[in-house]
């Protein structure tokens, strides 16, 4: 992983309340505490602006709002995935794990329900 990616899920892990986050002092500890649902709904808005800043660079040409938007996504998710306790480098493995799969096999291969 990353050494960015480790330093700022280290960060996002000190955040929270269990763990002396203060959400007076820290965006991410207010984040976590109101709860996933508000972690949710930053990780849909981010998204959306994800995908608006990609259309306007569609037209453009300047694509770095999507890296902007891009890096806010990844933060929230980081957020999202610290507040049921995994961390990037589990999505890292299940990234390694599908490396070499069909997208459409490995689709296929998923329990019923995801």
């Amino acid at each position: 992983m990353s050494e960015t990616l480790g330093r700022l899920a280290d960060v996002i892990e000190s955040r929270k309340l269990a763990n002396g986050g203060d959400p007076e002092k820290s965006y991410v500890a207010r984040l976590f505490s109101k709860g996933d649902d508000a972690i949710l709904k930053k990780i849909g808005e981010e998204a959306a602006e994800t995908i608006m800043a990609a259309k306007d660079a569609r037209v453009s040409g300047d694509a770095s709002k999507v890296l902007y938007e891009c890096a806010d996504l990844w933060f929230h998710s980081m957020v999202m995935l610290a507040q049921f306790d995994l961390k990037p480098q589990d999505v890292l493995n299940e990234l390694a794990r599908r490396e070499g799969l069909s997208g459409l096999e490995e689709k296929a291969s998923r329990p019923s329900g995801k």
